[in-house]
Parts: structure tokens; C-alpha cells; sequence
């Protein structure tokens, strides 16, 4: 799959003169095969690795993210299992708490929910926690969830990744709750569309520089996101 993987996006970087990447998943039984997938991707030249980090362990994930660190990859945290955990109102453990320890152990960008889509959060909490991923200081705001003021001093950032049931009709309340620094992730909104997958893409970005503009001009994307849409 690594090999595949890496075939299509040096193709796809000769096509378009753009740097490409994959998820390409170095999750594994034992921390021995993790890195030798990490360090396999990074002997093919590829940008990204990425890592369940609730399934895979703490301590696996913070030894990722050191060698990723060390040796130019970046890594994009998955979080499968977490539903297990922070969905249990009576005695589980929230997201907040998970994607603040994810923070310490390490990684560059991680699933953070959509607010829209089929992984939708509360809006006030959701912004909450990705405040606490991405912010070196963030003050206390029991509204959101955030119950004492924080701060991480130097300790590096996470970009949230919006991802999850998501396409271009979502993009105007995508870019004004989770604003420049995020990634949106669109899988079957762009493997969905009709024409086919290169058209999808095309849609999404299209959509997405229509709403950054529209939004730098002072133009409202809750009330007017459907019109900018169609108009791009």
C-alpha cells in the first residue's frame, strides 16, 4: 500500500506542480513495526505519516512524534476509540482531556470534529477544545468548556482537522468556525461527486477560496453562504 500510495502522489505532484501527500498509516501491533512503517514512508520521500494514537498508546505516539520531528515528517493523528471514551456522559473521559494530552504527547494535526456534518459537536465546546489544541493561551470560559485558563507556554501546537460527512455546501460555516489554521478533510465529498474524483477536488477548492475571499471582503457566510457558493 506504501508503494501504491507513493506512486500516486509523485504522479499527482508531476501533474499539478503541487506538493502531495498521504495519510499514510503507521498504527501497528507493536511499537518495533510502527516505526519501521515510519521510517519506511520517510525512505519513500513522502510529507505525512499518521497514527491512532488512543489505539496505538501514549508512548508509542510520543515516540512517533519524536522521530517524526527529527526527521521532517509530519504526523496526523487519528483518534479511533475515542467515541468509547468521551461519549459516555456518566463516567467517561471528554475530548477536551484526550486532545489536551495528545497536545503533550505530540503530532501536528489531529480529528477534532465538524460542528456540521456527520461528526458534528456542540459549536461552543468544539471551539473550546480546538482553542486548546492550537492557542499558546487560552483564558477560562466555562461557556466552552474550558474551566481554567491554560497555558502551554512553548509547547507546540495541533491543527484541528475538520473531518467527517463534510462537502462544499459546508464550506462557508467550515471557514468561519475553524478560520485559516485548520485542515478540512473531504473524503466522500469529493470521491462523491458526480463528474468524478479530480472534478470533486476541484469543487472543494474552488468553494473554499470563494469563502476565504468572500469572508476577507466582510461578507457575512452564515447568512450568505449558499449564494457564495453558487456564484463561485
Amino acid at each position: 500500500r506504501f508503494l501504491f500510495c507513493a506512486e500516486a502522489i509523485y504522479k499527482s505532484q508531476a501533474e499539478t506542480g503541487e506538493i502531495k501527500g498521504h495519510y499514510l498509516n503507521a498504527t501497528a501491533g507493536t511499537c518495533e513495526e510502527m516505526m519501521k512503517r515510519a521510517i519506511f514512508a520517510r525512505e519513500l520521500g513522502v510529507p505525512i505519516v499518521m497514527h491512532d494514537y488512543l489505539t496505538g498508546g501514549f508512548t508509542a505516539n510520543t515516540s512517533l512524534a519524536h522521530y517524526c520531528r527529527d526527521n521532517g515528517l509530519l504526523l496526523h493523528i487519528h483518534r479511533a476509540m475515542h467515541a468509547v471514551i468521551d461519549r459516555q456522559k456518566n463516567h467517561g473521559i471528554h475530548f477536551r482531556v484526550l486532545a489536551k494530552a495528545l497536545r503533550m504527547s505530540g503530532g501536528d494535526h489531529i480529528h477534532s470534529g465538524t460542528v456540521v456534518g456527520k461528526l458534528e459537536g456542540e459549536r461552543d465546546i468544539t471551539l473550546g477544545f480546538v482553542d486548546l489544541l492550537r492557542d499558546d493561551y487560552i483564558e477560562k470560559d466555562r461557556s466552552r468548556g474550558i474551566y481554567f485558563t491554560q497555558d502551554w507556554v512553548s509547547l507546540p501546537g495541533v491543527i484541528p482537522v475538520a473531518s467527517g460527512g463534510i462537502h462544499v455546501w459546508h464550506m462557508p460555516a467550515l471557514t468561519e468556525i475553524f478560520g485559516d489554521d485548520s485542515v478540512l478533510q473531504f473524503g466522500g465529498g469529493t470521491l462523491g461527486h458526480p463528474w468524478g474524483n479530480a472534478p470533486g477536488a476541484v469543487a472543494n477548492r474552488v468553494a473554499l477560496e470563494a469563502c476565504v475571499q468572500a469572508r476577507n471582503e466582510g461578507r457575512d457566510l452564515a447568512a450568505e453562504g449558499n449564494t457564495i457558493i453558487r456564484e463561485a
